[in-house]
């Protein structure tokens, strides 16, 4: 494909079906190569009222990659080749808190990163330290908020994702710990794929759908999987509508606000002399901007 055809597109990452939207055009498969590997599916490309979307299964098609399998680098270098500019991750979670009930969405602001991945594409002759402090985009954010108004979405504004390793779900008294910490969702995916987005100096926010309680719940064992799965159609559909209704929202006007299309501004520290020139080449597309100064 032309690659200036999707300048300034939408990402989208979720699960697979998100891309099944009432009045997107021009929909189409499209395998994107990526020096750091393959990624978790083809992506699927579509417009919607004059935007370009681009989908990406997170787990691929019919859920075949487990949370620690996937090639997070590779998915994020793919969409800053295909030129998106804004991604909107959705995604299951469980929830630490009792008014963060089943069907609520909410609109992280915060992580806190349990896990063991590669957190980077910078790395031993490029060495890069971007800042996390505020690790999503206010102003994509806010947009999403007002696309959930829209919709009638039970939402809320902020709230910190624990990202655990997995495979295994909690114990009671990890999840009783990460409720005395004061966390509200958890979940498997979203780091390092919020981090290596900021270091793509592309503009991410983080929408949990909570699909159950976490084990804390005295009433949690009650819940049958034909419950929690319904839950989870359910916040398919509204995910879709989500997405529908972003989309007016989400265009980015110059640069952003929040500084996330200028994070490698100051973040580079290795010497230009000294910069290994096979992972420079890697990284044309996540850090071009800056590495052809």
């Amino acid at each position: 494909m032309d690659k200036a055809e999707a300048q300034g597109a939408l990402g989208i990452i979720g699960g697979s079906g998100l891309y099944e939207i009432e009045g997107l055009e021009n929909a189409r498969w499209e395998r994107i190569e990526s020096p750091f590997g393959a990624p978790s599916d083809e992506f699927f490309f579509g417009e919607l009222n004059g935007r370009t979307l681009v989908f990406l299964p997170r787990h691929g098609r019919g859920h075949r990659l487990s949370p620690d399998a996937i090639n997070y680098r590779a998915n994020i270098d793919a969409m800053k080749r295909v030129g998106v500019t804004e991604i909107l991750s959705l995604s299951a979670v469980g929830s630490l808190r009792e008014e963060l009930a089943p069907g609520t969405f909410v609109i992280v602001d915060q992580f806190l990163d349990r896990t063991t991945r590669k957190k980077s594409f910078f790395g031993e002759g490029l060495v890069a330290h971007v800042a996390m402090a505020r690790p999503v985009c206010a102003r994509l954010g806010r947009a999403v908020a007002k696309a959930c108004r829209d919709a009638d979405i039970l939402h809320v504004e902020g709230g910190t994702y624990l990202v655990m390793e997995g495979l295994q779900f909690s114990t009671l008294a990890e999840s009783e710990f990460y409720r005395r910490a004061g966390l509200d969702v958890i979940g498997m995916t979203n780091m390092p794929e919020a981090a290596l987005a900021r270091e793509a100096e592309i503009c991410y926010a983080s929408v949990g759908m909570v699909t159950d309680y976490d084990c804390w719940h005295p009433h949690h064992d009650d819940v049958t999987v034909d419950a929690i799965l319904s839950v989870l159609f359910a916040n398919a559909d509204k995910a879709r509508e989500l997405v529908r209704r972003a989309v007016p929202y989400v265009g980015k006007d110059g640069p952003c606000p929040e500084g996330c299309d200028r994070a490698l501004e100051v973040a580079i520290v290795t010497a230009e002399e000294a910069r290994d020139p096979e992972l420079v080449q890697k990284l044309d597309a996540v850090a071009g901007r800056v590495l052809k100064k």
